[in-house]
């Protein structure tokens, strides 16, 4: 949204759930991290076969090549930014969320070079494996809250947590989600309904906000660094993933539906580093007319949500556009 500061209009960013707190259930929706790390998981386990730098070598070559165009853009465009005169603090936020991709693939690459040790674990002790980092997770809770320690003990929990749902992909690829005497789908309908359970409680009882995003203003965010609510909350969208899996790979078969998805999937880097870019160059092009409805004002009523629901297509043709632009550097 534009403000008033020192050095005159500035850009800033704000949360529509620090004033909309009925949006929370979006955030139930729309935050899959711990789906991407599940995939991730199974991913790793299914291509390495040995040979671990080769390996680990041209899967970091895959991430690092976009995340290098990212960075050769944006650095000369700050300077241009600075250069012009453009405020620190709109600088800041413009930067903030250009750049906030790129710590999910920090975490991912962490977790990728663990993949022998990881395998190690989930074939010494299966799915349980997933065990040993949540209850770090909530260790490193109990410590902050519960007994006010630091506030940087939660910062353990940024690959803690993530791990969780990286080993049960593991688990998946090596087919310990198998129970001898269950049902397929037995672990992951445990999965669902304990997870979705812990979320709740942890929710009702334990303090945790019920937003599964950051929220500015708010005391404790559930992702930044991700909280045992967070893993929990995981653990039930990886089950619900999992007993999904037959029904989406059944839609699959459909020649239109498996193009579309091949097609973004060959680009699917490209989108997630960019759509940041998209949102930031339309809302600069906004600042030239003024406080736009829906795109510089604040997010205070649901009359903001329709004005900025209309805004999406300007959002995905500049997107567009730089998929256009970049998708080869990813391929």
């Amino acid at each position: 949204m534009l403000g008033k500061g020192h050095a005159g209009t500035v850009l800033s960013d704000q949360s529509p759930l620090a004033s909309m707190p009925w949006l929370t259930p979006l955030s139930w929706v729309f935050q899959t991290l711990a789906v991407f790390f599940l995939v991730g998981g199974y991913s790793a386990a299914r291509s390495y076969r040995g040979g671990y730098l080769p390996w680990l070598r041209k899967r970091m070559v895959r991430l690092a090549r976009p995340v290098a165009a990212l960075v050769a853009v944006w650095i000369p465009v700050t300077a241009g930014l600075l250069l012009a005169g453009v405020s620190g603090t709109t600088v800041h936020t413009i930067l903030f969320l250009v750049i906030s991709p790129l710590w999910f693939l920090g975490v991912y690459a962490g977790l990728t070079a663990l993949t022998p040790a990881a395998m190690w674990l989930v074939r010494r002790f299966g799915a349980w494996a997933a065990a040993f980092p949540a209850g770090l997770v909530a260790v490193a809770d109990l410590v902050r809250f519960g007994l006010h320690g630091p506030s940087w003990v939660g910062w353990i929990n940024l690959p803690a947590g993530w791990l969780v749902p990286y080993l049960l992909g593991i688990a998946w690829a090596l087919g310990s989600l198998r129970g001898r005497r269950l049902p397929a789908m037995t672990l992951p309908a445990l999965m669902l309904a304990g997870g979705a359970a812990a979320t709740a409680a942890l929710i009702a009882w334990a303090g945790y906000p019920a937003s599964m995003v950051g929220v500015n203003g708010s005391h404790i965010s559930n992702l930044n660094p991700p909280t045992l609510a967070a893993v929990t909350f995981g653990i039930a969208q990886c089950g619900l993933a999992l007993l999904l899996r037959d029904r989406l790979a059944r839609a699959m078969r459909r020649p239109l539906a498996w193009a579309a998805v091949a097609m973004v999937n060959l680009s699917a880097m490209t989108l997630f580093l960019w759509h940041e870019t998209a949102l930031v160059t339309v809302s600069s092009l906004g600042t030239l007319i003024g406080r736009v409805p829906g795109l510089l004002t604040a997010p205070t009523s649901g009359l903001w949500v329709a004005e900025r629901l209309a805004w999406l297509p300007a959002f995905a043709i500049v997107l567009a556009g730089l998929w256009l632009a970049f998708r080869r550097v990813e391929r």
